[in-house]
Order: C-alpha cells, then structure tokens, then sequence
C-alpha cells in the first residue's frame, strides 16, 4: 500500500490528553450519525480516555438532512468533553475506494466500497496514524457486531440483532487487530441506541440513517460513476437478442427491477459481460449456483479454514449465512460448497463464513461460482 502522508488536525482547542495508560486509551472512528456518537459516550462511561476521529473524505455534500464533512461528529465531541480530530484521506479515499469501485463497474463486477473502506483505511491507514500519532492501539466503531474473547484468542461475532448485523462488512480487520477491537453497541437495537442518544442529550439522537454511498451523497451511486452509461445488448440465457440495456452500470446480478423487458415469468441479470457490452437476463433457478470461490480471504480462525470444514456463508449483508464446506483453499483462493443453491453470487462482493457460534472464520471477494 502506498505510504500515504496523513496528518490529524484537531476541531477543538483542547489536544489530546490522556490521564489513564494505553490500555484504557482508545480512538473512535466517528461519522457524526448516532451509532458512533453513542459509541463514544457509552466508552466515556466505561472508563476509557477517548479520542474521536472522522474521516474527511471527497463527498457530494449536503447540508439538510445529515450535516457535512463531519461537522456533526466535532460538535458531538464538544459537546461530550472529548478531543475530535479531523484527518483528510481524500488521496487514499479516491484511489483505494473510488477508482476501485468504478473500475470493478466497469468490468461488471458488483463492488463493496463500505466493506473496503474499513478493511483498507479504517483498520490500515487510520489505525496506524493513531498508534503513530497519539500512542492509542484500541479502536472503536458503532457497528453493529461483538468482538468476544475466547481462550483460543479474539473473535469476530454477530451483533445480537441479527436483523441490523453489521459484521459482514467488518470481516477484513488484521486478525493481529482484532484483540484491540471494540463495539460497544454488540447488545443493543437501534431503538436502544437512539434513546441513550436522547437521554445525554446529543444533537443527532433523531438523525435518519443514510442508505447511500457516503462518497455520492445522497443521489443515486450512479453519479459516482464516470461511464458505463453506454447503451448494448440484451440477452437470454441462450445469448439471443431480446432487447437493449441502457448501460452496464446501472445493472448488478441478480437485479430484477428497471430491466425493461416483459417475459413469461420473473427474470434476473443473470451476467454482465464489459467486453461486449452486454447483459444476459435468467431465471431463478438459472442464477442459484452452489460452488462459490473467493479470493484475496482475510482469514481470522485459520484451524477452521481447512478443507472439509463445515461454514455458513453469507453472499450479501443481509439474511442468515446458508451451510456450507470448504473444498478447497490454496494460492489465496477458497471455494466453499454450499448445500443449497444461492441466488446470483456476483463476482466483487463479499464471501463471509461464519462457524456454528456465529464468528466469522474467514472472508473473500467472490470470483468465481458453478
């Protein structure tokens, strides 16, 4: 990874100052929303010496519904006590986040820039500009996941509302971090959150959640893309014509709506080829695909990472993982046999396994199904 100069600015007049030692000395990525604000608070109260950090990043900013460029998290910390530093990643953001998300479009690929961002500069670069900067080794988010503490070391759990698990997205973290990770909202609901919010009387307790691409603001992702708009064939799953796409990028697999074609029975994007500029439509079944390889996997329980091991998978963030076995892992790929077919695996997303405690035993970028 290039060395990417970053440097903290603080927001308030008063520097960091810990009075406690490293161990209870922690930095909390804040986005100015109510999870990271209550994150804050609820480590204040635990005894931690806090430290809140926000990411500026190129963003379509606005200023009617969620603030802009971390002005809400600043105001948080000032309103909280606690020191808040700016660090502009703007350079990195643009190269590891942006440019990759276009370019796997481009390829029709399916990316996920939420998942990139923390495996490559929450838990890489920022992480080590706080141990570099400020002497902290412990982070912190508002995800909705736990970090529990085993005899046989760290691992990465579900969130107890299984509806708002956020741990898919978290499977990329150093297993070397994951002892020094903490999330503090493992246990509680959004509803919960928001009523701690209101109780300590912080300005973003009725803030709504964003849905979108923080880097596209509050528009549709596709503004975040500088082509793909180019109009081509669309096929079946023979490969006959059976129309015109409006432009790859406005299409994912397994996508059902906007595809403007009449057929006998429910069809899906069932492939996108950029060479040719096409996209070939499928049914349900034509989609579901049980073998799924994954590569560049972050691996967190390496003993249960073998082949034969029994996993449940996750293909997206949402629903329950599906059982699974791993066939085969070796030169950085792993390709796990799932025991029901799944719908439309796409290639750029994320294979998360879960063993039967509901831990995350390792992690890929899907590119491969039959």
């Amino acid at each position: 990874m290039n060395d990417y100069k970053l440097e903290p600015v603080s927001s308030h007049i008063a520097p960091w100052a810990p009075a406690r030692d490293a161990s209870r000395q922690i930095a909390v990525m804040m986005s100015g929303g109510v999870d990271s604000s209550v994150t804050a608070h609820l480590l204040r109260e635990q005894g931690w010496d806090v430290l809140g950090l926000t990411m500026r990043i190129p963003a379509v900013c606005r200023t009617d519904k969620r603030g802009c460029c971390g002005a809400d998290a600043a105001y948080v910390c000032a309103q909280l006590n606690l020191p808040h530093y700016f660090v502009d990643v703007a350079v990195p953001f643009n190269e590891l986040i942006i440019d990759r998300f276009r370019a796997e479009y481009r390829r029709g690929r399916t990316p996920n820039p939420c998942a990139d961002c923390n495996t490559f500069l929450k838990f890489m670069l920022i992480w080590d500009l706080a141990e570099r900067q400020f002497g902290i080794r412990n982070l912190a988010t508002g995800h909705y996941a736990d970090v529990v503490h085993t005899p046989h070391g760290p691992r990465l759990r579900r969130g107890r509302n299984h509806a708002k698990d956020q741990s898919y997205f978290l499977y990329g973290i150093p297993l070397r971090r994951l002892g020094d990770f903490v999330l503090p909202l493992a246990h509680l609901t959004k509803n919960e959150v928001r009523d701690i919010a209101r109780q300590i009387g912080i300005g973003v307790a009725e803030k709504p959640e964003s849905m979108e691409l923080c880097f596209a603001g509050e528009g549709n992702y596709r503004a975040a893309l500088l082509d793909g708009d180019r109009p081509g064939d669309l096929l079946d799953i023979r490969g006959t014509v059976i129309g015109t796409h409006k432009g790859i990028a406005h299409y994912t697999l397994g996508q059902r709506r906007g595809l403007r074609y009449a057929a006998g029975e429910p069809v899906y994007v069932a492939g996108i080829d950029a060479e040719h500029n096409t996209v070939t439509l499928g049914t349900r079944d034509e989609i579901s695909y049980r073998t799924i390889t994954a590569g560049q996997v972050n691996v967190l329980i390496p003993e249960q990472t073998r082949p034969g091991q029994t996993l449940f998978g996750k293909l997206r963030s949402y629903g329950p993982p599906h059982e699974c076995k791993i066939t085969r892992f070796d030169n950085g790929l792993l390709t796990a046999r799932f025991q029901e077919p799944q719908f439309a695996p796409c290639p750029g997303q994320k294979l998360v396994l879960y063993n039967a405690d509901e831990e995350i035993a390792a992690g890929g970028t899907i590119e491969a199904f039959e």
